[in-house]
């Protein structure tokens, strides 16, 4: 076997590897034990394994303790540069939901999104390395709150002169080369007021009252819909003002989420206008649409959903692909089939070989 590697000659069951990663706790900010796992498991099996610690926000209120020390995990074949690397993400949302199984499922958080996926790809670069395609592993922090691992790592590749030809993103795809992403826009709308009794409402000003029609307005702003991906959407996820049912509120905050399918500039600015005179609105997070490589040959999807992509770009050019349902990501019944987390691995190589101009 090429380059005295014999991992591929130690048997990876992706069903049992996706539980063991499940089981390790790792909501984002939390992933240092998951990176600990990976580093020392990828390397038990002859990778060359790197890891880039990635800072810890003050808002995170991570304590110093080693669980919190976050990293991505990097791996290749020791002397080589890989010319496909398969990458996703180590965090989940909360809460920790441990793992378990029946006969066609594997449940846990972060079993679709995106443990399971790890689990795939590990599996499959291993297969393509015995078979000489030069393949590597790039797992990240923070995908489900600000892509920190993703923009860390992509940084670390200018600095390095990594030469990745293509980047194997995965996220629940259902199998399915994903051949656009919705972007992100996120805001964060306040207002503010007097307080005063509620039984004297000319004393005081309603900062709820002031969001009420701010978010009334938000609602009515037309979205920019495309053709072949589909319509924006919007969701006002958060609301939170107020002391008590009598008495007037003397400041209000709200989060709004709009995925996009365009340029953001017009709906920033439609947002601005709409919270004109009545507060203020500061924009906290922006990714931005993505239209992605297809595969022929291979089905296609446009993902809903944003993902770390457009913050990988030094990794080379991107695909979209993983197992699971994204429907099942983030909720308390979360699940990936066994199925079609082996129909990925051998998907993964498919695809990874036709990437390398292997076959």
């Amino acid at each position: 076997m090429g380059n005295g590697y014999t991992g591929a000659s130690m048997t990876l069951d992706p069903i049992a590897l996706t539980r063991r990663l499940v089981d390790v706790e790792s909501i984002t900010y939390n992933e240092g034990a998951v990176g600990t796992f990976l580093a020392e498991f990828l390397g038990g099996r002859g990778w060359a394994v790197e890891t880039m610690p990635v800072a810890q926000p003050k808002e995170s209120g991570a304590d110093a303790g080693s669980r919190s020390q976050r990293r991505n995990v990097y791996a290749h074949a020791p002397g080589e540069m890989p010319e496909v690397v398969f990458s996703t993400h180590t965090d989940t949302v909360p809460p920790f939901i441990p793992s378990s199984e029946d006969e066609e499922f594997i449940y846990g958080r972060g079993s679709c999104d995106a443990k399971g996926i790890i689990a795939a790809q590990i599996a499959a670069a291993e297969r393509l390395r015995g078979e000489g395609v030069k393949a590597g592993l790039l797992f990240v922090v923070g995908e489900e709150r600000d892509s920190a691992g993703a923009k860390a790592a992509n940084e670390y590749a200018k600095e390095h002169a990594a030469q990745s030809r293509f980047l194997i993103n995965g996220e629940p795809t259902d199998n399915r080369v994903a051949v656009a992403s919705k972007g992100a826009l996120r805001a964060v709308v306040r207002t503010t007021g007097k307080m005063a009794h509620s039984a004297y409402p000319e004393l005081g000003e309603s900062a709820t009252h002031k969001m009420v029609e701010a978010l009334g307005r938000i609602l009515e702003i037309p979205l920019p819909v495309t053709e072949d991906v589909g319509p924006s959407t919007l969701n006002i996820g958060t609301i939170h003002g107020g002391h008590a049912p009598n008495v007037i509120a003397d400041a209000a905050e709200a989060q709004v989420l709009v995925r996009l399918v365009g340029d953001s500039a017009k709906t920033r600015q439609a947002i601005e206008a709409a919270v004109a005179g009545l507060g203020t609105v500061d924009f906290t997070l922006e990714i931005p649409f993505q239209r992605l490589k297809a595969v022929e040959g291979l089905p296609t999807m446009v993902a809903a959903f944003t993902t770390d992509v457009p913050w990988l770009g030094n990794w080379g050019e991107p695909v979209l692909l993983g197992p699971g349902s994204i429907r099942a990501a983030h909720t308390a019944h979360e699940k990936l089939a066994k199925k079609e987390l082996l129909e990925a691995v051998e998907l993964y190589v498919e695809v990874g070989k036709r990437l390398a101009g292997t076959r």
